[in-house]
């Protein structure tokens, strides 16, 4: 069994910072959200992915991954000249997958309990496709299944109108080799692109097995701000105290805190769940719960909580307190004495600022 990974999206409801990087490098509890993808699927026993990139973002991914043997895998790139749909990625990986049932999976989801559970279930099942199921409370946003009172499923439909049912697609399919003429039976949709959903119909009207696999557990899916924040809220909860870095004995680290090694503390108090990342310095600062602060970032003098601070950021000598934000990588946010006395910003598009 392979197993197939979508990082070809542009991420336009994440930028400006994905104008700069690929979405699915951005971290949760300081770990990039593809890296939560590869983990899961190699947890499977899946060792042969493929990894669909863009012309734009390609390089970066290479680098954050290279050959995927720090995740024990075998990785592939697999270039989309355009993100034109879910299923004309099946079609672009065809040649690498064609001759092995696989596991889709989107780049930018987690799952708290990973994927083991489908894939077991697949390998038993002999069917020919199986999909991870979630209630949501908002379904018209998602693919959307019917299910039949027997629990087979009856019918997919890409972000309906008018949803008859709860029950959202996660970003996780298992296929064999019939998923390939489904997608190359269909037509675009109103927007365009290939859907996957449209492809599973397709097997089902063509009298394929679809099986339902409801998820345990959480799942998140991180194409927007607000979810990436509750995504690394969900994962902070998971982790347990440990701190390696240096701690003045001014300093108060108060509940599951990490602290990697060497980062340092210094008259401060940091709140968990948290994670400090390696090289980072926290001076006379408040560091609240829920937050992550990357690699060589520096804080002085401020307080900020519920956030993300990517790698080597600067918050210095901030008045109030920083929360619910995500900043990007070399980001400095500081006072100034200059006069008048006035808000200075250079901001990239697509920018928010909130003042109060």
């Amino acid at each position: 069994m392979k197993g197939l990974i979508l990082s070809g999206g542009k991420g336009t409801r994440m930028r400006p910072l994905t104008h700069t990087s690929a979405k699915q490098l951005i971290p949760v509890a300081n770990k990039p959200v593809l890296a939560y993808g590869i983990e899961a699927i190699v947890a499977a026993g899946i060792e042969d992915i493929g990894i669909i990139v863009s012309p734009e973002t390609g390089d970066e991914i290479r680098e954050c991954v290279k050959d995927g043997a720090r995740f024990r895998a075998n990785v592939t790139y697999i270039k989309q000249d355009a993100p034109r749909g879910l299923a004309h990625a099946v079609l672009t990986a065809e040649s690498f997958l064609r001759d092995s049932p696989f596991v889709m999976y989107l780049g930018d989801n987690l799952l708290q309990h990973g994927i083991t559970p489908l894939v077991e279930e697949y390998r038993s099942l002999n069917c020919n496709s199986e999909i991870l199921l979630t209630k949501v409370p908002n379904p018209s946003q998602f693919g959307v299944a019917e299910l039949s009172s027997e629990g087979r499923v009856v019918k997919l439909t890409e972000k309906p109108q008018h949803p008859k049912s709860d029950l959202a697609l996660v970003g996780v399919y298992m296929f064999d080799e019939n998923i390939f003429d489904a997608a190359k039976a269909i037509k675009p949709s109103k927007r365009g692109e290939l859907e996957i959903t449209d492809a599973i119909q397709w097997l089902l009207d063509h009298d394929f097995t679809v099986h339902p696999h409801i998820v345990k557990g959480w799942w998140k899916d991180t194409g927007k701000i607000e979810d990436m924040l509750e995504a690394n809220r969900t994962v902070l909860d998971t982790f347990e105290r440990d701190v390696r870095g240096k701690i003045e004995t001014s300093s108060a680290i108060e509940g599951k805190v990490v602290i990697e090694d060497g980062a340092e503390i210094v008259d401060s108090v940091v709140r968990g769940p948290a994670i400090i990342g390696s090289g980072a310095r926290v001076v006379h600062a408040y560091v609240g719960p829920y937050t992550s602060i990357g690699n060589g970032c520096s804080l002085e003098y401020c307080e900020i909580e519920n956030s993300i601070v990517l790698e080597n950021s600067t918050i210095a000598h901030v008045d109030g307190r920083i929360e619910a934000s995500l900043i990007g990588k070399n980001v400095k946010i500081c006072r100034t004495h200059r006069k008048p006395a006035a808000y200075r910003f250079m901001l990239g598009d697509n920018s928010e600022v909130g003042i109060t």
